[in-house]
């Protein structure tokens, strides 16, 4: 791990070099960075800006930390009218980068904002510019939250009735679970699920409102921090989808978006999130979730947003066999293949296309049927050719081609004559694909070398 200083340690050597040196306020920050990387340090969150190092009496002068001065000063006295400017400034300078944020955090802009925003609560305009300040503070790192916070924004949910108020309440719920667990912990234990969906079912005619709530109850499905060894992701999903009755109401609202996609792709994209278990999947298809799904996914196949965020779902969905054999029934298989071929130059959409077929193929030797009849091979092996540098493509065209001969062997032939050995074999540099594609070349029939790892000579295993 590479070693780090301070801001005012960083400061001090830029201001020596001014000073003792007569060096230009640019060549003293290009010396400082160049002496300080020439040790090993990271400079990745120091804020290198010359506009900063014009101070009285060569003390550098960092805007966003005299604004949370200025605005601390002004909670405190009960004069909120300049609060405004600080607020401005404060998300202003949070919004260049990561350092400035980290900087504003180092010096109590967290709990100087949280003060603001419970003296602000009657005011709905500076209420929204600290959310706002929150938010640009908290957008990479969520550590500034604490216990106080969680209550305060769960309260703030549950009892504000503005929709300004309630969509970026929302947004910094979000951005303090991204890639943190014990928050996304914390927020569950005090009830957000439950506020979420009660949000949903309160303000579902506001589409900034809708996507928000989508966005963050995926977020407490996520299981994203590598500081824990495992996080509550399953748990999470199970109690969004029974305890919050969240599938009925996703599925509701998804109807009455049908002709915004930005909104029906992102509900689309929580439902594949939260279909962890096998009766979930069959709740979604007995509620006509399939048949609005596929309706949207055929509306709209041109458009490689909604067709990447349908096929997301429709993998997740395809987990249940019955649900296989109702895609497929409906023309799904072939609406899929055709998407690959209209989208094949987006990875992201040849990814997905190729593990929702390999997920239909599965155990499935009638689906495989229906892939061939319709060139689904070279569909998959034409869009591992475009985008032979992309392990997921290749990886997820693997998985494919192997289901589809894994129970029907008589396919091998026509997919080898496609040249199928010669791009799995080009698959195998990548080592996250390389037992996917010797798994490939195995049920195609072609030779392939294994490595038998272990064979029980020199000791036993470890118990």
């Amino acid at each position: 791990m590479a070693k780090q200083i301070t801001q005012q340690t960083f400061d001090d050597v830029v201001l020596e070099n001014i000073k003792e040196f007569e060096m230009s306020v640019e060549d003293a920050i290009e010396d400082a960075v160049q002496q300080f990387e020439a040790q090993g340090i990271d400079l990745s969150l120091i804020v290198c800006d010359p506009g900063l190092y014009g101070g009285d009496e060569g003390i550098a002068v960092h805007p966003v930390v005299r604004a949370i001065d200025n605005l601390s000063e002004a909670v405190d006295s009960g004069q909120f009218d300049p609060a405004d400017k600080f607020l401005q400034i404060i998300q202003a300078e949070c919004d260049v980068d990561l350092a400035r944020r980290c900087l504003a955090g180092k010096h109590n802009a967290y709990p100087v904002l949280i003060k603001a925003l419970r003296s602000f609560k009657s005011n709905t305009s500076r209420l929204t510019g600290t959310l706002s300040a929150l938010c640009s503070l908290s957008n990479g790192q969520p550590d500034v939250l604490d216990g106080d916070g969680v209550s305060l924004l769960i309260q703030l949910l549950k009892e504000c009735k503005d929709e300004d108020v309630i969509e970026l309440t929302v947004r910094l719920i979000r951005l303090t679970c991204i890639k943190h667990e014990q928050n996304r912990q914390s927020y569950v234990k005090a009830g957000l699920v439950q506020a979420l969906i009660e949000t949903l079912d309160n303000h579902k005619k506001s589409a900034k409102i809708v996507k928000e709530v989508s966005f963050a109850l995926r977020v407490l499905t996520f299981d994203d921090d590598v500081r824990v060894p495992f996080g509550q992701a399953h748990e999470n999903a199970k109690m969004i989808v029974l305890e919050g009755n969240a599938l009925k109401a996703l599925l509701e609202i998804c109807k009455e978006y049908t002709e915004d996609k930005g909104i029906q792709g992102e509900l689309f994209t929580t439902l594949g999130k939260l279909v962890v278990r096998d009766e979930f999947c069959k709740e979604v298809m007995d509620l006509g979730g399939l048949e609005l799904i596929l309706k949207s996914f055929q509306q709209n196949v041109k458009d490689k947003s909604i067709v990447r965020q349908a096929l997301f779902v429709l993998k997740a969905l395809a987990g249940n066999d019955d649900i296989k054999d109702a895609i497929v029934k409906a023309g799904g298989m072939e609406l899929i293949l055709f998407a690959l071929m209209q989208h094949h130059s987006h990875s992201s959409v040849a990814e997905i296309g190729c593990a929702t077929v390999a997920m239909l193929t599965l155990r499935k030797p009638d689906h495989c049927v229906r892939v061939m009849e319709n060139s689904g091979h070279e569909v998959i092996m034409q869009a591992m050719k475009i985008h032979i540098d992309k392990e997921g493509v290749l990886k997820q065209g693997c998985m494919a081609l192997r289901n589809i001969v894994a129970r029907a062997p008589e396919y091998c032939a026509p997919i080898l004559e496609s040249g199928a050995e010669a791009i799995i074999k080009q698959a195998r540099k990548y080592k996250s694909c390389d037992d996917e594609a010797k798994a490939a070349l195995r049920d195609l029939g072609c030779h392939v070398d294994f490595k038998e790892l272990w064979t029980g000579e020199k000791g036993s295993l470890a118990q």
